[in-house]
């Protein structure tokens, strides 16, 4: 199982669980958070934008150009922002740590 940590526009501060192989975008929202996900995770939007901690953001493969695209519309975009559907869950990810920005930008990229 993989331990992740939100930490909400408030600073609370929730952790979950989730299998291995779990997209981060259906763990956030089985969860509460608020991630729109209003794609459905075809990375045709921003709605997902997280901020990732700069220990964890190296563990993750590495953006492809068209999630880079798509994190060129998200609002408070950061050196450290991935979309949500697009980070699987593996098991060198325990621990992972991911902010939730304050707002969203929904603006269709394609």
């Amino acid at each position: 199982m993989t331990h992740v940590r939100f930490i909400g526009t408030d600073g609370t501060i929730r952790e979950v669980v989730a299998a291995p192989g779990a997209r981060l975008l259906e763990v956030a929202q089985a969860d509460g958070q608020p991630l729109e996900g209003t794609c459905e995770g075809q990375m045709a939007c921003s709605t997902c934008h997280v901020i990732v901690a700069a220990d964890d953001f190296d563990k993750l493969p590495a953006p492809t150009e068209d999630e880079e695209d798509m994190l060129d519309l998200a609002a408070g975009a950061t050196r450290t922002s991935r979309l949500a559907c697009q980070i699987v869950l593996r098991a060198d990810l325990d621990g992972l740590t991911v902010r939730i920005p304050g707002e969203v930008r929904n603006m269709q990229g394609r």
